[in-house]
């Protein structure tokens, strides 16, 4: 049975190989990556890749990679595109083939047709005396001397090597078309990422929820009005406008401070000028409000009309933070 110790030691060796990879291909960037970079820019349909065996998966990644920064992608399998896949490519494509040998039997059989309908082909390819490598517009070299595999069979540092030089790709078409962290927002409104640039305090004020009380409120009315609420806080308004506010914090500092109630009112116990976020504003500065201050709730203006309250646990809950 191996031992621990072997098993970090292949786990480190496999991570310096690959990184050792990763850290030549940059000696292998040539004027055609600029010129790859150029024709996908300029592309005015779609980047389509395409790939065979682990090439394929490394071509889905990309796909994913390109499309969620600004670049309409799309994948196409190697030995499906020569059973009609092919159709999915239009005249204003640009093309990726990826291939480590680039001698593979499905490559040889698509690339005549890529280059039959005339569309750009960029070839990823570890050998450029290959068949991808000659019948590519531009080649982009991801050649690696060894595999991480003890047989160096399984591709590991190849195809390593591929999605970095995708990865290139991406980064540079980004700053090609200054793209922007708001412009990444809007591929991904259900992440965290989206959420922290996109939403807003309207889209998760519940309305339907506005504690409020008016100055002269009994203690009683407060404390009911709290407790149906559920906000643990409620607005103390007059004449439309909020002039303070009463936590369920406050309900017990008066409680410590005083037998009795009775003669008290909103107006004796509430806190003055309170922290207020307006409607279109970003939850991301309604929570750096809520943490600078150290509070929980803040009141929600629609210029100067009280709309609600915004509670820390509603923004939690919506795993911005």
């Amino acid at each position: 049975m191996i031992s621990k110790e072997n098993i970090l030691a292949s786990a480190k060796k496999t991570i310096l190989s690959e990184s050792k990879s990763i850290a030549k291909l940059s000696e292998l960037i040539t004027d055609d990556f600029a010129k790859s970079a150029e024709i996908i820019f300029n592309c005015k349909g779609r980047l389509v890749v395409t790939g065979i065996g682990k090439s394929a998966i490394i071509a889905q990644k990309m796909v994913a990679t390109f499309n969620s920064t600004g670049t309409p992608s799309m994948f196409l399998h190697a030995a499906e595109a020569i059973h009609g896949d092919l159709g999915m490519l239009q005249p204003n494509d640009a093309t990726i083939c990826i291939s480590k040998s680039g001698n593979s039997p499905e490559i040889k059989a698509l690339v005549p047709l890529l280059k039959r309908f005339g569309n750009p082909l960029i070839g990823i390819t570890g050998n450029l005396t290959s068949y991808l490598g000659k019948e590519s517009d531009v080649i982009l070299n991801a050649h690696v001397d060894e595999e991480s595999c003890p047989n160096n069979l399984a591709p590991t540092n190849s195809t390593t090597a591929q999605l970095v030089l995708g990865d290139a790709l991406a980064v540079c078409l980004m700053e090609m078309r200054d793209f922007k962290s708001e412009d990444f927002a809007k591929f991904h409104p259900g992440g965290a990422l989206g959420k922290k640039l996109l939403l807003r305090v309207r889209d998760m004020l519940d309305i339907s929820h506005k504690p409020m009380v008016d100055p002269e409120s009994s203690i009683k009315n407060v404390i009911f009005e709290i407790s149906e609420k559920r906000l643990g806080v409620t607005a103390v308004v007059e004449n439309d406008k909020v002039i303070g506010i009463i936590t369920d914090g406050d309900i017990r500092r008066m409680l410590n401070t005083n037998d009795t109630f009775t003669h008290l009112t909103a107006k004796d116990i509430m806190t003055k000028n309170p922290k207020m976020i307006q409607y279109n504003d970003m939850v991301m500065d309604a929570f750096n409000v809520l943490e600078d201050f150290a509070i929980t709730q803040l009141v929600v203006l629609d210029n100067e009309k009280y709309v609600g309250v915004l509670h820390l646990h509603d923004i939690l809950k919506e795993g911005i933070v």
